[in-house]
């Protein structure tokens, strides 16, 4: 299969599960749900892994016992660690607090500043997928534009993007795009702009291209947890993506993961997700 860098976090996350939902002055009781490998590089690269590809990480966690935890959990899972930098420091855990209804809140502390040295050579990869506030991103995703597919996640502020593919959740999107998508897309990420996916949960996604848009409807599922399903749909993109799949097909499989990533109790794809993913064709 791919040969895929995934420029992203990896964290440990610590449940909170609330006995009713979040309101402001409300009083809450909560049980703790434990400690779990979490974060984007995680949680888009350990089913890229099921799913065949050969999938390399670029992150940084504390040179302490939690780093060392996340990085051991991360390993067994498949994914390849060697280019996640060690920094001298406390490895904070990600709080996520879950409400009965499935959905989350994320606390987390600051991070400390995460400089990117000079970028691989592109050659080796067949795809990068970004979605971190590194500093040098933007390096990085230029250079890599002429020799591998580029698909990144929209920044939380204003920095350019330049990518094939940028992804946003319809939520990234309140109070930043009152006009055009496409428009506001090309901002961000530059001429090479080839997609500009925005999903919407229960409503699906649509994908915008200078010209056209495409509708695909979500995958229902019984929602149980929505931690990672962004990371789960872009993970299923991209293996379509690498497959040389159009944009629809990529997307109805970007749906799909997302459904198993909504149905499972934990940030990081869940067994249904690995048995789709592994099971023979006939089943």
């Amino acid at each position: 299969m791919a040969n895929i860098l995934l420029l992203a976090n990896i964290n440990c996350d610590r449940l909170l599960q609330l006995d009713k939902p979040l309101q402001t002055g409300g009083r809450f009781h909560y049980q703790d749900g434990g400690s779990r490998l979490g974060g984007g590089g995680a949680n888009t690269g350990i089913g890229l892994v099921w799913a065949g590809h050969s999938v390399s990480l670029v992150s940084q966690v504390g040179n302490d016992k939690v780093g060392n935890w996340i990085l051991a959990q991360a390993s067994t899972q498949g994914l390849d660690c060697r280019l996640v930098e060690r920094f001298e420091g406390t490895t904070c855990e990600m709080l996520l607090v879950m409400t009965p209804d499935g959905e989350r809140t994320i606390i987390r502390p600051q991070r400390p500043v995460f400089e990117l040295p000079s970028p691989p050579k592109w050659q080796q990869f067949d795809a990068l997928y970004t979605n971190s506030s590194a500093k040098g991103i933007s390096g990085w995703t230029t250079s890599a534009l002429n020799d591998c597919l580029v698909v990144s996640q929209l920044a939380k502020d204003e920095r350019v993007r330049p990518c094939h593919v940028l992804i946003a959740s319809i939520t990234d999107m309140q109070g930043r795009c009152i006009g055009d998508k496409w428009e506001f897309a090309e901002q961000i990420a530059g001429e090479s702009l080839q997609y500009f996916v925005v999903t919407d949960g229960e409503n699906g996604a649509v994908a915008y291209s200078k010209d056209a848009q495409v509708h695909v409807p979500a995958v229902l599922a019984e929602v149980v947890d929505t931690t990672g399903a962004g990371d789960a749909y872009a993970a299923g993109l991209i293996h379509y993506l690498c497959q040389q799949r159009g944009i629809k097909e990529a997307m109805e499989e970007g749906a799909r993961w997302a459904a198993f990533a909504v149905a499972t109790p934990s940030s990081v794809p869940g067994q249904c997700l690995q048995h789709y993913l592994t099971a023979p064709e006939s089943e």
